[in-house]
């Protein structure tokens, strides 16, 4: 029985590819990626993130996507052009999605470490010899400032870097849906 159904096959020869994203990510990927003839390989067994985690990396929960498509593709030259500007854009988004918080987040801790320096310099005041705690006051309180300011900064600051780059985000999304589109429609 098993050899009737292996004898109805023909031979395909494929060409596989191992794809890395956040797991939040991997039906968009997999949607893109058939759009250049690339399917999903069930044949690969998956092992948990969490027992092999990047190298050195944040442990962020990272999926290994395992793909295969057929090495006689027609327009194959073009859907590998298309697929290199499909990676290009994805990966063009996740450093605009990183940039959304890294400069608060180097604002903040900024103005963190500026009102760190003044807490210093008003200590260092209330125990020199003979004790100064008129510029202990006026040094502590742009440094309580400078502790306190740093968690508003950086709201503010990602609220406005979201503002500024979510339509960015949005440029590239439609640019991925057009690169598909053309894959698509080379494919059919």
């Amino acid at each position: 029985m098993e050899n009737e159904n292996r004898r109805g096959k023909s031979f395909i020869a494929y060409e596989y590819k191992e794809v890395s994203a956040d797991s939040g990510q991997i039906s968009f990927l997999i949607d893109g990626y058939e759009n250049f003839g690339w399917e999903v390989d069930e044949n690969v067994i998956q092992y948990a993130p969490e027992k092999y985690p990047a190298a050195g990396g944040p442990h962020r929960k990272k999926t290994v996507l395992q793909l295969k498509r057929n090495r006689k593709i027609i327009n194959k030259m073009e859907l590998t052009r298309l697929q290199r500007n499909f990676e290009a854009c994805v990966a063009e988004i996740e450093n605009l999605e990183k940039e959304k918080t890294s400069r608060p987040a180097v604002q903040s801790l900024a103005v963190g470490i500026l009102g760190t320096a003044f807490m210093a310099g008003s200590t260092f005041a209330v125990t020199a010899d003979p004790p100064m705690i008129l510029l202990c006051i006026i040094l502590a309180v742009p440094g309580f400032l400078g502790w306190i300011f740093p968690y508003f900064l950086y709201k503010w600051g990602l609220r406005r870097q979201t503002e500024k780059i979510t339509p960015l985000i949005e440029e590239k999304y439609d640019e991925i849906y057009e690169i598909c589109e053309k894959g698509n429609k080379l494919l059919n």
